[in-house]
């Protein structure tokens, strides 16, 4: 028996808009969204399943008088000097993953009677920034030139992440929404975001970014946690929006990786972005960052550059492309720690099956086979 409903119009125009999808494009997928609108037709609840599912929507949405007013939890920053009242569905959704997996961890690590992370706000009244690039190699238990260790900037960065992860920061590395391959997360619209939070703070990195750029963002993300400010950005061609926090976490972030004084010495010997790369065992494009802040490049010949290493970067990446193991992408996509905890948790039976496919969007075999092999 067909089951109709009665819909109001404006849920349907709105879901569809939500979802980023033009009208008339979206009408060649739901060839009757037009009946429906103008009320020639109503759909049935089958139809209205199948469209929840197109539009990204909990199938309830659609019984609402009328569109909810939906706001991101938290500010999200621009590079062209604007704060975003919207995000692309993808990148709400993403958020509103994180925050639940963070209330839950939060919870979790209260009643297992962990402490509170000290370094979390610490500098919420200090505009040092100096002061608060030397704690967080303190905190990171890292020397003011960690990364020349290492043979390779690649190296550096995967210890930096493992470093960030030993002292309860989660790390999260992906570039769609869940493990929904069909809803990528653009690089111009996200490159990472921060929920700062005393207990578990989440951190994410837009994995479809190069790695080359990644390290930057992880050190700007860092010093949102260190001054107390969750907040998202695009950080477009690396540069802050024009907004106080978002600035200071960017000098946080390039005098972490390369102080000033070390740069300086490096580059007045040989003006060089590889040479001076090869050095600090980070890449190119952060020195060529670091060398537009300190006056030694015009943002002309940075941006030059940018262009041109990214275009190099892609180039390499669709050469050395291949699908990828699914378990190792899964813990980028979770983070160690927090798929440790989730693991704890189940088998002290203080975490059902049920809540941890849903925290993990992993069920089954495949949640078995992650956490009895892979964690």
């Amino acid at each position: 028996m067909r089951t109709e409903v009665n819909i109001n119009a404006d849920m349907l125009t709105w879901a569809i808009a939500r979802a980023g999808y033009d009208l008339h494009d979206f009408a060649n997928k739901v060839p009757s969204i037009f009946d429906w609108i103008q009320g020639e037709k109503k759909p049935t609840i089958k139809q209205l399943e199948n469209l929840s599912k197109k539009v990204y929507l909990p199938f309830g949405y659609f019984f609402l008088p009328e569109p909810p007013k939906e706001k991101i939890p938290i500010p999200f920053f621009r590079t062209n000097n604007t704060q975003a009242t919207q995000v692309g569905v993808n990148i709400y959704d993403t958020i509103l993953l994180l925050q639940q997996r963070q209330d839950w961890l939060k919870d979790y690590l209260k009643e297992s009677e962990f402490e509170t992370l000290s370094f979390v706000g610490k500098y919420s009244n200090s505009n040092n920034f100096r002061e608060i690039a030397a704690d967080l190699r303190r905190s990171l238990n890292l020397s003011e030139n960690w990364a020349s260790h290492y043979k390779t900037w690649q190296d550096a960065l995967e210890s930096l992440i493992r470093h960030i992860e030993d002292i309860g920061i989660i790390t999260v590395f992906n570039g769609i929404v869940g493990n929904n391959t069909h809803r990528p997360i653009s690089v111009e619209e996200c490159r990472g975001f921060v929920l700062v939070d005393e207990m578990a703070p989440f951190m994410f990195i837009n994995n479809s970014d190069a790695k080359a750029a990644q390290m930057f963002t992880i050190a700007h993300e860092l010093a949102h946690i260190w001054i107390g400010h969750s907040a998202g950005f695009d950080f477009r061609k690396l540069e802050p929006a024009d907004d106080p926090i978002e600035r200071l976490c960017d000098k946080v972030a390039a005098e972490f990786l390369v102080p000033e004084i070390a740069f300086n010495e490096v580059w007045n010997t040989n003006p060089n972005i590889k040479n001076t790369a090869r050095y600090f065992k980070v890449s190119e494009i952060v020195i060529a960052r670091r060398a537009l802040d300190l006056g030694k490049i015009t943002k002309t010949q940075f941006l030059g550059f940018y262009d041109e290493y990214t275009n190099r970067e892609f180039i390499k990446k669709e050469t050395q492309s291949s699908g990828g193991d699914f378990y190792a992408t899964t813990r980028k996509r979770l983070g160690i720690a927090f798929s440790a905890h989730i693991n704890n948790a189940v088998k002290s039976g203080k975490l059902l099956y049920r809540d941890a496919y849903k925290l993990t969007s992993l069920k089954g075999d495949t949640f078995q086979t992650y956490f009895t092999k892979h964690i």
